[in-house]
């Protein structure tokens, strides 16, 4: 191995001590830089062996291809030598020179070219671009404004709001550009930065996940975004560092693109987990079971960021259901709007708990939470629901003219449909049927224990479930009965949907409600959600819960696997004087010695991906970013590209 720069004549040493860096092991790169240092003698030389044997000293890189600790980044390529024989100008400046080599061995090699100003203000003018574009995309700011059309000046945006700050500030390379074109960035060069921006995230997302071996695949529902329909995909990984990792793409046909297009191998991919609505959920539910038919250790489970209630009331196609779970989201969407619309709701829960003052200040911590993704969603939208219409009636009267145009029409739509029978019924329904599936919800989200348990419980679940299927006349008198006497007091008509009546040709007395909503609403509810615990629960899904299905196929060595969790056990059951147990499996991946625990490592790195087992360590992050881009982007601002 040379302890010396490999470029001919360098003058690092000791009087001019520099860092050395190894030649990269990858081929191209490797190419690049032997290209660069002009040794033509090393030009036939693996990467392998122009690794372990050769090396660059610092002062051949950018300053910002360094980091602070000395360390070379992962895309860095030497451009700064000595220019031969150029005369001293007395200052001992380096120049940077752009170096060609030589087409073929019979050409003779091109002097040194000195790398022209103008390439240099240039480089420096697109990098000036694309901080503003990252930065602008990293806060989920559309490049254009309001008033801006993609055909004209972006006088007017954000991005050239920033462009012209920077100017300001002193960036040259920007003013010179606007000087010399009175415009720094045109919407053309605008388009093509945001996809330059997003092949390159997304060239790194796919190298990740390929280096990093298993993961697992997540998918949210459809979204549309500028007239076209994508498919959110998080891709789930823990990194040789042992972090657990999420990227998140967009895709327009899932399986083809991810194995054609993105060269991702289906085989590493270790679990799955789909949440869509009703009217996808039959897709999506076909390409996981011909994943799994494909790939069997692509295990159906369910995701960690959402819980089991809302997924199972989610991915039902009744029309009740699916007005509770959107006028949910509508009354999340609302209340966010305005602190002064939560006080609203509060005042309204503390008029209908007078003398129940305990109550009315829990259901208020609730509401100021996003209690409309919790699992006991149904329970307290009941328990409030009287005091949500008063506090939308309310504002939608706007008596005291508090409210804008926007807001009193959205109360209004949320009133509507507190007020019709049919959301009574389905939110009794759910909650009643719901009650049984939320300790165990609630346990597989939570602790290592817990979930254990709730691998354990679901037997007893599915029993009670069908226990209530059985009996269904009985419970759903039972329910008809609540809901009837709510729907009275609230001065609601008890009567069949219109949509149905109109469907069927009846008038209104030609079908009872009871009658209706029993065949219609309680029976698909309970039998919906026996089959989809059934799926989502499978053996197998059983197993990686308890963490059967790992051993022994993606671990080292399965024969050592008994004496390795023998030591295990004795390491945490000897803990020395004040050293404490990890609190969370990311505490546990970064112990310093958990690499002489290979098995145990595998298991840890395999169980880190699982979408169901993630929660608590917080890698929903990309998920989160994902939401808030979609909610606070107007429509006509989404952009695939900035997405990435």
């Amino acid at each position: 191995m040379q302890n010396q720069c490999a470029v001919t004549n360098c003058a690092s040493g000791n009087s001019d001590p520099q860092p050395l860096f190894r030649f990269p092991s990858d081929p191209e790169r490797s190419k690049k830089w032997v290209e660069k240092c002009q040794r033509e003698d090393l030009s036939d030389k693996p990467a392998e062996q122009l690794y372990r044997l050769y090396r660059l000293c610092g002062k051949h890189f950018e300053t910002s291809s360094i980091d602070k600790s000395a360390v070379l980044k992962e895309d860095a390529v030497p451009t700064i030598f000595e220019t031969p024989n150029q005369p001293s100008n007395g200052q001992g400046k380096r120049s940077k020179v752009v170096v060609e080599m030589k087409k073929s061995p019979a050409e003779p090699a091109k002097e040194d070219v000195q790398m022209l100003p103008e390439e240099d203000e240039y480089k420096q003018y697109l990098k000036s671009l694309f901080e503003v574009l990252v930065l602008l995309g990293g806060q989920s700011i559309p490049p254009t404004g309001p008033g801006d059309d993609k055909q004209e000046s972006l006088a007017s945006s954000n991005f050239e709001a920033l462009l012209a700050y920077r100017m300001t500030c002193g960036d040259e390379a920007l003013k010179k550009r606007y000087d010399e074109n009175k415009e720094c960035c045109s919407p053309g060069t605008l388009n093509q930065l945001m996809e330059v921006c997003e092949k390159y995230v997304h060239s790194k997302l796919v190298e990740g996940v390929k280096v990093n071996g298993f993961f697992s695949l997540l998918t949210d529902d459809l979204v549309q975004i500028s007239g076209e329909w994508f498919l959110p995909v998080f891709l789930r990984y823990v990194d040789k560092s042992n972090c657990q990792q999420e990227k998140f793409a967009l895709a327009e046909k899932l399986l083809s693109e991810m194995t054609d297009t993105w060269g991702l191998d289906m085989e590493q991919c270790r679990g799955q987990a789909h949440s869509c609505s009703g009217t996808h959920l039959s897709k999506m539910k076909t390409f996981g079971a011909k994943l799994m038919e494909k790939h069997p250790m692509a295990v159906l489970s369910l995701r960690s960021t959402h819980p089991l209630n809302m997924t199972l009331a989610n991915g039902m196609v009744l029309s009740g259901v699916q007005l509770v779970t959107s006028t949910l989201k509508k009354i999340y969407s609302f209340f966010s709007q305005s602190p002064l619309l939560q006080l609203e709701l509060e005042h309204a829960i503390s008029i209908f708990y007078p003398e129940k003052e305990e109550k009315a200040q829990k259901l208020k911590e609730i509401c100021k939470t996003d209690w409309t993704e919790r699992n006991d969603v149904f329970e307290v939208a009941m328990e409030i629901l009287e005091a949500l219409l008063l506090c939308v009636d309310s504002v939608h009267d706007n008596e005291d003219m508090r409210w804008n145009d926007q807001i009193t029409h959205d109360a209004l739509e949320i009133s509507k449909a507190l007020t019709d029978f049919e959301f009574i019924m389905a939110l009794m329904v759910l909650k009643n049927v719901l009650t049984l599936t939320r300790a165990f919800g609630e346990n597989v989200h939570g602790k290592a224990t817990e979930v254990h348990f709730a691998a354990t419980s679901l037997k007893a679940v599915l029993h009670s479930l069908r226990e209530v299927s059985d009996n269904m006349d009985v419970y759903h008198e039972f329910w008809n009965d609540e809901a009837v006497n709510l729907a009275t007091a609230m001065e609601i008509p008890v009567k069949v949907p219109r949509s149905f009546l109109r469907k069927h040709q009846l008038d209104s007395g030609g079908v009872r409600p009871e009658s209706y909503y029993k065949e219609h609403l309680s029976v698909p509810v309970v039998n919906h959600i026996i089959t989809e615990l059934n799926e989502l629960f499978s053996e197998d899904h059983l197993k990686a819960l308890r963490c059967l299905s790992l051993v022994p196929n993606d671990i080292p060595n399965a024969g050592t696997l008994s004496a390795e969790l023998h030591c295990w056990w004795v390491k945490w059951s000897k803990k020395g004087k004040g050293e404490t147990l990890p609190s969370s499996l990311h505490e546990a991946l970064q112990l310093a010695d958990v690499k002489f625990f290979p098995n145990m490592l595998a298991v840890m790195r395999l169980i880190g991906i699982l979408p169901t087992l993630a929660l608590e360590d917080g890698c929903d992050v990309a998920y989160k970013h994902y939401q808030m881009y979609m909610e606070n982007t107007p429509d006509k601002f989404k952009s695939k590209s900035l997405a990435f």
